[in-house]
């Protein structure tokens, strides 16, 4: 099936944008996971009615400028969601998409400008901090493995630390057969894996404060797959405690990619809880 794409010119000069235009005019925001673009969100849009569906490049990714190796990654982006929410929106609440990475900048935009968002669909938010706040055990062992990809990156070896982060966060295909330009591209942006451990790791960015996930109050749907690293299933049983209006979809056979490599699976629950907002 051919994309239903327009590349649009850009909202803002540093935001590249995709749109999806799935015959209505509802707005919707779609935050891509790490070493991805917004084009991620292909297989998923073309599946969805009603809707028109935005996707930015993220600092670093496809065609935004690349990370200066200083700036604050999740607060920057989450400036650049909500600069862009604020646009598509004109003043109305709209809906938000967010896989991964994208998943706690969307938790975020909903929590610091809750003005701004209609309804939430995360794909495995990744901050991984709610599993250590719960207290879970899967967080000790996860955050070994974490640290341990993290020193293999920092002592220069970038190939090896791509293959051990693939491997437990990738569609399932090693890194080395994936063809040339992917594989390249990962490669090229693992270190925007480290940059990111403040806020999903120790929660710089406060998303877990007291009260803070329960102030969410709109419609919350949260999508993991059957076969993601455990540290996944316990960061959205947490989430799926503490926000008063969630609801949680695992799909079988699916790993962390899940909105890329199992669209079919999840795009009816995602239809019907955007037309129940």
């Amino acid at each position: 099936m051919p994309e239903d794409l327009t590349h649009a010119r850009p909202i803002r000069a540093d935001l590249p944008t995709r749109v999806w235009n799935r015959g209505g005019d509802r707005p919707v925001l779609a935050l891509h996971c790490s070493l991805a673009h917004a084009g991620a969100w292909a297989g998923l849009a073309e599946r969805l009615t009603g809707l028109s569906i935005t996707g930015f490049d993220q600092i670093g990714h496809g065609r935004a400028a690349d990370w200066d190796g200083a700036a604050d990654l999740h607060g920057l982006t989450t400036r650049q969601a909500i600069d862009l929410a604020e646009d598509l929106g004109q003043g109305e609440a709209i809906d938000l998409f967010g896989h991964s990475f994208g998943g706690t900048v969307a938790l975020r935009v909903a929590m610091e400008r809750p003005d701004l968002v209609l309804s939430l669909t995360l794909v495995e938010p990744v901050i991984f901090a709610a599993a250590r706040s719960a207290g879970h055990p899967a967080y000790a062992p996860f955050r070994a493995e974490h640290m341990a990809f993290a020193e293999v990156l920092r002592a220069g070896r970038r190939v090896e630390a791509a293959e051990m982060f693939h491997a437990a966060w990738g569609t399932g295909e090693a890194l080395a057969n994936l063809p040339e330009r992917p594989r390249q591209y990962i490669i090229d942006r693992i270190h925007l894996i480290v940059a990111q451990n403040p806020v999903l790791l120790d929660d710089a960015a406060g998303l877990l404060t007291y009260q803070g996930l329960e102030s969410i109050g709109v419609p919350v749907l949260l999508i993991e797959g059957a076969d993601s690293p455990p540290i996944i299933d316990a960061v959205q049983t947490e989430l799926d405690r503490r926000i008063c209006q969630s609801t949680r979809l695992i799909v079988p056979g699916a790993g962390h990619m899940v909105a890329i490599t199992h669209p079919d699976a999840i795009a009816g629950r995602v239809q019907a809880h955007l037309d129940g907002c």
